[in-house]
């Protein structure tokens, strides 16, 4: 690993000043003889790029070279180490990232998107020119997960990893429950407080927690970043009937990204959950993240805290510069990124376990007949159905718990029971997991 001398600073360029890199400044800044006395050398920020040079950001740029043009700063700053805080899957970021190692300087990045896009091809360049990729920053902010899978977990091959990744989804999740609001009411109420964007689709649509899945996966199980392979499905048809209908039945819904190894391969897959009231992930709340590891030896180990934000995300990307400076290295994905396993995704078809079935009905004579003989046509079975209110000839919801049974089986099911005369909306379907 290239290392900067001992009695020589470690010299830091960055590029993106927005919330987090503003918020590194600040650190950087406010904790500088802490962070020398744990890295065994001062931390200097000696370059800096942006797009607006005169914005107030909060903190002094004094002493600092400005680039216009981050990518050229990747190639001449003096600098050994870049802090990529642009973000996207590829143009700017990714030239700046390539150019940065290209010039054997290590890079510090909180880019989700780029990772689960290209972190394997990344992870080769820098390994080859024996610089650092690091990324504690890009998966559950101040969550030290990665360093957990890389190095507190050596010891354990990982069965199962699983958490919750996105605040926007939990924040909004939680509400609906607390506050008895609709998806699109809590949603609004969101932006206003500034936890989800004004295209919330990123979030919502369960893309950022499939990108931060993804890695997770290759750090647990030694395969390449597979962001493909991932299985995504959002909550925007979670609906206040459903929260309430889970309550009752004794679990929380939540969007977790789930990837455990299957005699196929890596199954990999973001969707809304419901889990039982007694399982920890069932109680965090808001815009907190939690993420769960099942090793062989150290059992279930549970990390929970801030996801996002100014201070945690900074906070994780100092983690990394202080490695970076103390000259501490490790393979990116836990194993050197040539010996990184091609796995193929294992099929969401074949999941087995139980299922949530919400169900829009007229109620009528014969309904509950023509569904379980839809149900029975694909070997499906009903643990347990709820019907509040009787209207005869008015539409009424329907739920039903179904016993465990394969993915393909309950789709088929689902699409039958969708073609009833009596059935007058898509039928819902949320997964049970019981952890």
């Amino acid at each position: 690993m290239k290392t900067a001398s001992k009695d020589q600073p470690l010299k830091i360029a960055v590029a993106g000043l927005g919330t987090v890199g503003a918020g590194l400044l600040r650190l950087a800044e406010k904790h500088a003889s802490l962070l020398e006395d744990r890295s065994g050398r001062p931390i200097l920020v000696t370059a800096v790029s942006a797009r607006d040079r005169n914005k107030n950001r909060g903190v002094s740029l004094d002493g600092m070279a400005w680039f216009d043009d981050p990518v050229a700063m990747a190639a001449r700053a003096d600098a050994d180490v870049v802090v990529e805080l642009i973000g996207g899957s590829d143009g700017i970021a990714r030239q700046f990232c390539e150019t940065a190692l290209g010039n054997a300087k290590h890079v510090v990045t909180a880019n989700k998107a780029l990772l689960a896009h290209h972190g394997t091809e990344l992870a080769l360049v820098a390994e080859e020119a024996g610089v650092t990729l690091a990324f504690e920053a890009a998966v559950a902010g101040g969550i030290p997960i990665i360093k957990s899978l890389r190095e507190g977990l050596a010891g354990n091959p990982i069965r199962r990893i699983y958490g919750i990744l996105n605040g926007t989804c939990n924040y909004i999740l939680t509400a609906m429950h607390k506050y008895s609001h609709e998806f699109n009411d809590v949603l609004k109420e969101a932006q206003k407080q500034g936890y989800a964007e004004a295209d919330p689709g990123f979030d919502v649509d369960g893309i950022d927690t499939a990108h931060k899945l993804a890695i997770l996966a290759s750090m647990a199980f030694g395969a390449r970043v597979n962001f493909d392979g991932v299985y995504v499905e959002g909550i925007r048809h979670v609906s206040l009937t459903d929260i309430r209908f889970a309550r009752e039945l004794g679990y929380r819904i939540k969007l977790l990204g789930t990837a455990l190894l299957t005699n196929e391969g890596v199954e990999q897959r973001v969707h809304p959950c419901m889990v039982p009231l007694d399982s920890p992930i069932a109680h965090v709340e808001g815009v907190f993240n939690a993420v769960v590891a099942d090793g062989d030896f150290s059992g279930t180990i549970i990390h929970e805290g801030c996801g996002a934000g100014a201070g945690p995300t900074a906070s994780a990307v100092a983690a990394d510069l202080v490695d970076i400076a103390r000259g501490h290295s490790t393979p990116t994905f836990s194993i050197p990124a040539k010996e990184l396993k091609s796995l193929p995704a294992s099929p969401l078809e074949h999941r087995t376990g139980p299922y949530y079935i919400r169900l829009m009905v007229v109620d009528r004579p014969g309904v509950f007949a023509d569904v379980a003989a839809a149900l029975g046509r694909h070997d499906v079975s009903m643990e347990s159905v709820i019907q509040r209110a009787r209207a005869p000839g008015e539409q009424v919801p329907v739920v039903m718990i179904i016993h465990d049974t394969r993915e393909d089986r309950m789709a088929a099911a689902l699409a039958d029971i969708g073609g009833l005369e009596a059935v007058v909306e898509p039928p819902r379907m949320i997964r049970i997991e019981s952890f």
